[in-house]
């Protein structure tokens, strides 16, 4: 079968969606005859082999309100689409909406939706009939979990066409490090204190100041900061506005293998995520496998279905700082709970977050979109 996958960038662009884009296409990369067609971020057009999946990125003027600025790409779809048995595009990325319905495509559609628009509200009056109709016209919609659809403002007329597949990790990758490195135990400034991680871009809509706030009140920890962006130098200012100079370490960005030995290394994982553009959250997915209790928000959205209140860890109010000081402190002054919540983390990850598992039944709804008898329906 021959799979067209559209996004907006590709790798070596690093994202959540870009990697999603990039284990599908070379995970099924020797099932099906696989491309991706995506835009440069600026500059010509070109077409590449990356990790032997056939790459074409369209040319583009720059990126306006995070979309890439490309008339090319609308033509592109249109030659690559018509030589596809399936266009698998991930959404929110108006400009192939757009190339998919000018195209006249007669193929399957599927569409991987990550998460609603968020940040742009006014340009919605413009897109939404485009995202309403492209929406009518897809075939099958995968999102990752039920939080997608019932926290969507956009996808509750869609529910039939919903199939939930979660973001997978491979598991073997994680479990291949060497050894163990104590590079959060090495920074504490009193060796009896836990480790508390934050991992992930310092923005608005990931919480670090409600954090910061919370930990203020807690007692017995130490937060590590993983992470840059536009807020650091604000987020720094606050630490030392509170006095947490003492036990709030910035550690900045870290290699993949680097930031391997910090899940390892601490002793709970928090995501304290505060607004909706936060839909999944695979920083979880990465604490668990190493089996660490996780504290994250209640978002309507997929954050929650990820890692469990009660089972995997400790799930509060979005935007509360007391209720997450007093999450940390629960979990910090109760080694058992961490351990049993940390236990369960780690079969939980491996019973249904693998990204065998994720490509598996992305292929076998490629096959049911085009009729084919797979073996794993048989059986």
């Amino acid at each position: 079968m021959k799979i067209l996958q559209v996004n907006k960038l590709y790798y070596p662009h690093i994202g959540g969606i870009e990697t999603v884009v990039q284990n599908i296409a070379e995970g099924l990369n020797d099932r099906t005859e696989m491309e991706v067609l995506v835009c440069q971020p600026k500059g010509k057009a070109i077409s590449e082999v990356v990790n032997d999946v056939f790459v074409t990125r369209s040319g583009s003027m720059g990126t306006l309100f995070s979309m890439p600025i490309s008339l090319s790409f609308i033509s592109d779809f249109k030659q690559k689409a018509k030589q596809s048995d399936i266009v698998h595009v991930h959404m929110p990325f108006p400009l192939a909406d757009l190339a998919c319905i000018m195209s006249e495509y007669k193929g399957k559609v599927v569409v991987s939706w990550h998460s609603d628009v968020v940040k742009q509200k006014k340009l919605m009056f413009f897109y939404r009939p485009i995202m309403e109709r492209f929406l009518r016209r897809a075939d099958r919609i995968i999102v990752a979990t039920k939080g997608h659809i019932d926290g969507s403002q956009y996808l509750k007329p869609y529910r039939n066409k919903c199939r939930i597949i979660p973001y997978g990790l491979d598991i073997e990758e994680y479990e291949a490090i060497d050894g163990f490195k104590p590079v959060l135990s090495d920074l504490l400034v009193s060796k009896q204190n836990k480790k508390v991680l934050f991992t992930g871009r310092l923005v608005y809509y990931k919480g670090v100041e409600v954090l910061i706030n919370a930990f203020e009140k807690v007692i017995g920890c130490e937060l590590f900061i993983v992470g840059t962006g536009k807020l650091e130098s604000e987020l720094k200012a606050k630490v030392n506005e509170l006095g947490l100079n003492h036990k709030v370490h910035f550690m900045g960005n870290l290699s993949f293998d680097e930031l391997k030995y910090t899940f390892a290394d601490c002793d709970i994982f928090v995501l304290p995520s505060v607004a909706n553009s936060e839909a999944f959250g695979i920083v979880q997915m990465e604490a668990m496998v190493y089996g660490k209790p996780v504290i994250n928000t209640d978002l309507p959205t997929g954050v929650p279905h990820v890692s469990l209140d009660g089972k995997t860890g400790i799930t509060v109010p979005p935007n509360d700082a007391l209720a997450l000081a007093g999450a940390i402190q629960k979990l910090a002054d109760d080694d058992d709970l961490r351990q049993e919540y940390g236990q369960n983390a780690y079969l939980r990850t491996r019973e249904n977050f693998s990204l065998q598992k994720m490509l598996d039944d992305i292929y076998v709804l490629y096959e049911e979109l085009l009729g084919i008898k797979s073996k794993e329906l048989k059986e």
